[in-house]
This record gives C-alpha cells, sequence and structure tokens, in this order.
C-alpha cells in the first residue's frame, strides 16, 4: 500500500530501519537495522606508507550512504568505494536505482486510478492490458497465494477501509463492523484472479481490489541491484523498507550483517543478526503499525481466512536468493504459523527463515543454522 495512507518513516543519520511488517499484501514498515553495531562494517584503514620509501599509499575504501523515501518507505542504499569508482560515481548510480524504484511505485500504486494496478482495480470485471513488469509480480502473487493455500492474497485490497493504520489510523481506533467485515470478505479470493499471459490481461471480479505493496518492494530492490550492478557496482546492500538484498562482501572480505528488529523492544533493537552474501531477506511483523483495544493488539497482518489480525507469530524474517522471492513469502509463513510454516521454506531451494512465534520462542530454519547469530531471547509482553 503506498501513497498518502501509509506511515511516513524516519531516515536515520547513518543506517536506515528496516521495514517489518505488511498487511497480508500490504506494505512494511520501520523494525531492524542493517548493518548493526556489532557489526559495523567499515574495514580498518591500512597503516599510511612511508612517504620516503616512494611507496604509494594503499586505497582506503570510503562508505557512501544513499537514503531517499519511495513506495511509502525508506530506500537506502550502502556500498564502499572502490579504485575504479569514486563516491560520485557511486551516488550516480544509488541515484538511477532509486530512480527506478520510484518508477515501478507509478507502475504498481493501488493509491492511483492511472496506474497499472489503478486501472485493474477501475475496470474490475473487465480485462486490463498492463507491461511485463506488473505482470509478472501478480504472477508471483499468485504462485505465493498457491504455495499458501491462499494465506497470502493481492485481493485484501477489499478489506482496506475496514482497517486503518498508519497514517489512517483513527484517535480512537475501533474494529470493523463484523458484518460489514464478513461480507467484504467474499472479495478476497486469488482465485478469481485471471491472467492472460498471450494478451498480457489482468482480469479481476467485480467489486475486488488488488495491492501489490506486500510483494513489489521486493522486486524494486531487485531491479534495483541490476541497476546497479550494470553501473559496476559489484559489493552493496539495497533496502526498500522491509526487503533488504546484500550483494557481495564488504571490503575486509567479510559478509553483510544486518540485524533483526525485537518485536517488544525499542525500536533499533534486535535479537538476532543474519549474514548476507547474494541473499536477501524479508521481514514481516505485527508491532510497526498496530493499536490496543481492551489490552489487545491489532496489527496490519490480516489472516484473510477470518479478516482479523493473524495470531501465530510475532515476527517472521525469511531469507531468500532475492528480494522478490523472500517478499513473497514472508507473510504467508507469519500467518501460518512455524508449523505449517516452516516446511513450506524447506521445500524452497535456498531459502530459511526466522520466526518468533506467539509465544516469543525462536524458530530457526535448517539453512540458517550457521548464518544467523541469535544475541538473546526476545523480549516479552503483548
Amino acid at each position: 500500500m503506498w501513497g498518502s495512507r501509509t506511515t511516513k518513516p524516519r531516515l536515520p543519520a547513518a543506517i536506515a530501519a528496516l521495514s517489518i511488517g505488511l498487511a497480508f499484501a500490504c506494505h512494511h514498515e520501520e523494525g531492524a537495522r542493517a548493518e548493526p553495531s556489532a557489526h559495523p562494517g567499515t574495514p580498518p584503514a591500512p597503516p599510511p606508507a612511508s612517504v620516503s620509501s616512494g611507496v604509494a599509499p594503499s586505497f582506503t575504501p570510503v562508505k557512501v550512504d544513499f537514503e531517499q523515501l519511495a513506495m511509502g518507505t525508506a530506500v537506502h542504499f550502502v556500498a564502499y568505494t572502490t579504485p575504479a569508482l569514486g563516491e560520485r560515481a557511486l551516488r550516480d548510480a544509488m541515484g538511477r536505482a532509486h530512480a527506478e524504484i520510484k518508477r515501478l511505485e507509478g507502475v504498481m500504486t493501488s493509491w492511483r486510478d492511472d496506474s497499472e494496478v489503478g486501472q485493474i482495480n477501475v475496470h474490475a470485471g473487465s480485462p486490463v492490458q498492463v507491461g511485463d513488469e506488473t505482470l509478472e509480480v501478480i504472477q508471483k502473487s499468485l504462485w505465493s497465494s498457491k504455495l499458501s493455500s491462499g494465506v497470502f492474497d493481492i485481493s485484501f485490497h477489499a478489506l482496506g477501509d475496514l482497517w486503518k493504520f498508519g497514517d489512517a489510523a483513527e484517535p480512537n481506533p475501533k474494529l470493523p463492523d463484523p458484518k460489514v467485515l464478513a461480507e467484504k470478505r467474499k472479495l478476497v479470493d486469488y482465485r478469481k484472479i485471471k491472467v492472460d499471459e498471450a494478451a498480457h490481461t489482468v482480469t479481476i471480479g467485480k467489486g475486488m481490489r488488488i495491492d501489490l505493496g506486500g510483494i513489489a518492494k521486493g522486486y524494486a530492490v531487485d531491479r534495483a541491484a541490476k541497476v546497479l550492478e550494470a553501473a559496476g557496482v559489484h559489493d552493496f546492500l539495497a533496502q526498500a523498507g522491509g526487503d533488504l538484498y546484500g550483494a557481495g562482501r564488504k571490503p575486509d572480505g567479510s559478509p553483510w550483517v544486518s540485524g533483526i528488529q525485537d518485536p517488544r523492544g525499542p525500536e533499533g533493537e534486535f535479537f538476532a543478526t543474519i549474514e548476507l552474501t547474494n541473499h536477501a531477506f524479508s521481514t514481516a511483523g505485527d508491532y510497526a503499525r498496530a493499536f490496543f483495544i481492551g489490552g489487545k493488539r491489532y496489527h496490519h497482518i490480516i489472516d484473510p481466512r477470518t479478516g482479523y489480525p493473524a495470531t501465530a507469530c510475532r515476527s517472521v524474517t525469511v531469507w531468500a536468493a532475492d528480494a522478490f522471492t523472500a517478499d513473497a513469502i514472508d507473510d504467508a509463513i507469519f500467518i501460518l504459523g512455524p508449523e505449517k510454516g516452516l516446511p513450506i521454506i524447506e521445500k524452497l531451494p535456498d531459502a530459511g527463515a526466522v520466526i518468533v512465534d506467539k509465544d516469543n520462542k525462536v524458530w530457526v530454519s535448517n539453512r540458517l543454522t550457521d548464518k544467523v547469530h541469535v544475541l538473546r531471547a526476545p523480549t516479552s509482553g503483548e
């Protein structure tokens, strides 16, 4: 969900906060931090060469940070200068990568009727021709829906006006009318989204609406990474909200390291770290956008089977070879919970997950046992 109703993220001075969570196809908010202080990522500078020796001083890489907004969240790139790429060249490349994300936002946002997704919603019941990019994201969304037995569903947008979070949050929040919610929930059904690859069209049922906020950021991060690679940048972090891709390694040869937010801790405190070398992760959590009624937390990750916030997990971080895949399944695992979600992860090639369940227990999938470092137990509490 991108636009005026999303939470306005803050841009930290050095490291952008990662987005955590989305409304079962909605968008991620701030949470964990890339490059935590325990792994600052800045290699020690080599000792200066003696001038009298006539030896030229060694090259010292300089860290370059780029931070802007797009898709209703913080976009952040990190890389180091090389003998071939100075700071200006890196910033130019990062600017082009950010522009690519902004371009994709204009194509796929559901908050403008003139976007491709907006046109699908405006013309619900009739086929709408879309470009390759929108078609690819919708097809991946349907893949995730089938994989998760429908708990990830981009047609959730029919419920968009019933649950109010972020900028749309009310001073005195209230729960949706159960009768209205039950009626609207009938419009949530990914099986009624029809894709015609030959004609390049997408058709949704009358009264339905779709939103790609729960998957398009991952796609955009991968596209931004390609822009950087085309410019000759091979070692970098690329992030949009809760979706992060780490390419290559830091100048000292160590992997990129990111923190996983403590779901009940203060913003920016993490209970674990995860290594990223040519891999991505995406995190969904129940803490970024939520309100309390009667001491109970209501958050924006909605289970389409009930129309109410999912209750099986507090946070889920999915590690995968690309941000698109990680973003496509983190919500599904969050809604399903560890018992049903981990078997899905284990069947996917080159993927893993870190789950904090409803009881605050930490689950780490098999592929991540040597890549995730649990620093402490997550904070308890509601």
